[in-house]
Formats: C-alpha cells, sequence, structure tokens
C-alpha cells in the first residue's frame, strides 16, 4: 500500500524584547545561571506580573505577515502542568482565543509554490533551564530562561513532505529576521519546533493518529525525524500494529525517537483564564498601524529580485531567505558598480564559504558593499582575474585594506597582452603533449587542465578567457 505522509508544525520564537514578558528581568542569553531571575518570573506566592505591550506589537507583526485575522479582544490562559523547569506549575499561554488566527504562508519547494495554513499565533512565556553535570547526580535549573517571552506559530496539517517542511520553517525563519523581532539563533534555542507526524492510505482524506516530537532544535533535525517517524509508523501499521497518539523524544544524535508520555489532550492541560491579567484589547488604529509598517517579505523581495535582476530561482531563494545576505546584495546594487549577477555569485559562492568555514555572520566581518564592489567591479573589468580576486578578497576580509590598494601592492594585474599569453601557451603545449593528445581524441576537460597550467605559469595574473582563446586556435 502507498502511504500519504501529513506533517504539522509548532514553531517556538523567542522575542527580542529588551525585558521579559510578564516582568522587567533583562531579557538576555548568556548570563550567569539564575542573574536574570526575579519573584515574579519564578511565580512565587504574592507577585502579579504586568504584560510587555512589546510582546503584543510584536506578535501582531508576525500575524500579518502571516495573512492572519488578529483578535482584538482576547485574554492569557494558565496551562497547567508540572515541571522542574517551571517553578509555578504552570506557563501563562493563550487557549481558546489566541491573538493571531486563521492565516497562511506560502513557501517555495522545488520552484513551485505552496501555500500552508497558519492555524494560529498564541504569546506565552518560557520555562527555565535544566543543566546537568557530570560531577552531580541530580538536575540543577537555571531560571533566567522562565518569563522570556514566545509565540507559538501553529500550522495546519498541510504539509506533505520532509522537503515541504524545511521550507515552511525556512520561510518562517525569514520572516521573523525580516521583521526583526527575533534573533532565530538555534544555537541558543531562540527557534524550535515541535513536529506532529502522521501517515495514511494515499488518496485519502482521513488522517491517521499523529505522533508529536518535542523541541527539535535545528531545521536539518526536523527533516529526519519526519523521515524517521513516518518509516516508523507504515512499518508498524505494515506489521499489524496500531499507531498510539504520544509525545516522543526525538535523539538526533542516534537519529531515532523514543516514547515520552502519552499525548496531552487540551482538558489534561485544565486551562483556566490567567486572573492576574487584564483582557488585552487593541484599538483599530493599532493593528492597521502595524500592518503598515510591514517591511518588504521574503516572499515579496523575491518576485522583485527575479523579475528586476534576472536571477535564477535557486539564487533567489538564496539570498532572500538569510536577511544580512540580501541587504549586502541590495546595498551594492544601489552603488551601481558591477553587474547583479556577479554581486549574486560572490555571495553565494566565496562570502558563504568564507562565513561557513569560520562559522560568523556578515556583521561579524569587515565586508561592506562598497568593498565588495570595488572588488568586483575590478573583476569584472578585467583588471585582475577570477583566481587573484579570491587572494584580493582574503586579504580584504584580513586587513582594513581597499581592493585597489592590495591589487597594487600585490601586483596582481591581469597580463592581458596577447603576443605575451601566446608566448605562455606555447610553452605549456610543448610540455604538455599528452594532454594536447588527449583533447584531440575528444576528452574535453584536458582544454580545462591546460588553461589551468597557463594560469599557475602566470601565477593567476594571465587572462583566462584570451588564453583559452589561443590555446584553442594554437591546437585546434
Amino acid at each position: 500500500m502507498e502511504y500519504e505522509l501529513v506533517v504539522g508544525l509548532e514553531v517556538h520564537a523567542e522575542l527580542s524584547t529588551q525585558s521579559k514578558i510578564y516582568c522587567s528581568c533583562k531579557n538576555e542569553f548568556g548570563r550567569e545561571v539564575n542573574t536574570h531571575c526575579c519573584p515574579v518570573c519564578t511565580g512565587m506566592p504574592g507577585t502579579l506580573p504586568t504584560l510587555n505591550e512589546k510582546v503584543i506589537e510584536y506578535a501582531v507583526l508576525m500575524g500579518h505577515a502571516l495573512n492572519c485575522n488578529i483578535h482584538q479582544v482576547c485574554k492569557q490562559d494558565r496551562k497547567n502542568y508540572f515541571y522542574p523547569d517551571l517553578p509555578k506549575a504552570y506557563q501563562i499561554s493563550q487557549f481558546d482565543i489566541p491573538l493571531c488566527e486563521t492565516g497562511y504562508v506560502d513557501v517555495l519547494v522545488d520552484g513551485e509554490q505552496k501555500r500552508i495554513g497558519i492555524t494560529r499565533i498564541h504569546i506565552e512565556e518560557d520555562a527555565g533551564k535544566l543543566l546537568h553535570n557530570e560531577n552531580f547526580a541530580g538536575s540543577l535549573v537555571d531560571f533566567n530562561r522562565c518569563g522570556v517571552p514566545l509565540i507559538e506559530i501553529v500550522s495546519e496539517p498541510d504539509i506533505r513532505s520532509a522537503k515541504e517542511a524545511k521550507a515552511y520553517l525556512d520561510t518562517i525563519k525569514s520572516i521573523l529576521q525580516y521583521l526583526n523581532i527575533s534573533d532565530c539563533k538555534m544555537e541558543e534555542g531562540s527557534i524550535r519546533c515541535d513536529v506532529n507526524v502522521s501517515v495514511m492510505p494515499k488518496g485519502s482524506n482521513k488522517f491517521g493518529t499523529r505522533c508529536e516530537m518535542k523541541n527539535v532544535n535545528t531545521f536539518s533535525g526536523a527533516v529526519r525525524a519526519i523521515e524517521y517517524e513516518a518509516k516508523r509508523q507504515i512499518e508498524l501499521i505494515e506489521a499489524g500494529g496500531t499507531i498510539v497518539q504520544e509525545t516522543r523524544k526525538w535523539d538526533d544524535a542516534k537519529g531515532e525517537s523514543i516514547p515520552l508520555r502519552s499525548k496531552e489532550d487540551a482538558h489534561d492541560y485544565r486551562y483556566f483564564p490567567e486572573p492576574d491579567l487584564l483582557t488585552i484589547v487593541l484599538e483599530d488604529e493599532y493593528v492597521e498601524n502595524l500592518k503598515k509598517s510591514l517591511p518588504e517579505l521574503p516572499n515579496a523581495k523575491h518576485i522583485r529580485y527575479v523579475k528586476s535582476y534576472e536571477l535564477s530561482q535557486k539564487d533567489t531563494g538564496l539570498l532572500v531567505e538569510n536577511i544580512e545576505k540580501a541587504k549586502l546584495f541590495e546595498d551594492c546594487i544601489a552603488l551601481n558598480k558591477c553587474s547583479p549577477k556577479i554581486i549574486c555569485n560572490w555571495i553565494l559562492g566565496d562570502i558563504s564559504k568564507y562565513l561557513n568555514e569560520t562559522n560568523k555572520t556578515i556583521s561579524d566581518t569587515n565586508i561592506t558593499a562598497e568593498k565588495l564592489t570595488e572588488l568586483l567591479a575590478i573583476i569584472e573589468k578585467g583588471d585582475i582575474s577570477n583566481a587573484s580576486g579570491k587572494i584580493v578578497f582574503e586579504e580584504m576580509i584580513a586587513t582594513e585594506k581597499m581592493p585597489k590598494d592590495i591589487v597594487k601592492e600585490k601586483g596582481l594585474i591581469q597580463i592581458s597582452d596577447e603576443s605575451e599569453l601566446e608566448k605562455v601557451v606555447q610553452n605549456i603545449i610543448d610540455n604538455n603533449q599528452k594532454s594536447i593528445e588527449d583533447y584531440n581524441n575528444g576528452k574535453t576537460n584536458a582544454l580545462g587542465f591546460l588553461v589551468g597550467q597557463c594560469m599557475k605559469a602566470t601565477k593567476g595574473q594571465g587572462n583566462p578567457a584570451k588564453m583559452k582563446e589561443i590555446l584553442l586556435k594554437l591546437i585546434g
């Protein structure tokens, strides 16, 4: 039997507010344990929470960005459960009336647009964090994260593959970054997700029993968790077993999930309206002004890039999904010194490679639009080769020097004089007869080798296009 995968995602995003959601404690990651917590965020008896208005603003912005209806009158609720990192034994969240509801987001999967429904976006507080130490038999608790503001973005079960899930998660992350409401640092837990997976016979309209995997911390981990869980469920059904609704723990290191607990239903949490907080009432003008303040979002930017700069869908997607790369691209375009194509190629090529290898972002470096466009303009003009451009780039990011100064200092001006290049090419031909023979016998990649030898002979300064032209003329 063929099966169809059904996935729904719950994304938890920490908001980048200055203070926590219900008290004035700093909302700051990485501080010494239990230094950013107070009686309010740890829920001590006699304390009263006060809602941080910035949290509402950020959540409404996200609601507008995901085409949601905004509930201008809503409340907050207590979700009761016991965890050791939540000392008051309940979480202030939203239940039956979330701040934002019934929206959608369009994502691109293999160049095709897919619309995924958004069930709801609600605000809530984060819990603390358990710490474990090999020298200590029990668990330690850091309450600094207690009260950090979250929005939970719940999708409809519209996702039909792990690839679609990844595209959805990337899009949600991009939108959060474009709105500048979350830093989305996965390594700090700023964005994480719960994954709901079920399978059903292909063509059926009746969903199977779903299982949830909690707190998946990376998007690639979500992909692996979905693929694993779908396989597990299909094998169990094929063996005559029954899927039980449950919460499972995803162990990315082992590549497997294990049962954690039976899945709770809403009544298990004994929700009731939070008695210490007032009803949230939003004026029309407030909601409309936030809608008008939305920046250009990734999907709109994607369409504009393809139309205006004739970039491929794939390249455009890679540029747009990272707000820093998109900003650098646009800053370079504004200087009008070189073509959009070479800017895109360098940002997605050498710059991305450098960032990945050094685990940095663009803002961690001294790469600016002025420096980059000066370098790319020199390359496009033919004054230096692309190979020399890489040398200049390495020096540019290691120092404060401008590209023109580096080119002059290192003597990298490209050799384009034909008579001079002909001597180099003839010498390479004379010393590589086997490669000439290979090329003449149809091994076209031998030409690349010969051009490479010419480049090596000129220490990267020969014009590769001209040397290739001369090579073809002399061996043709």
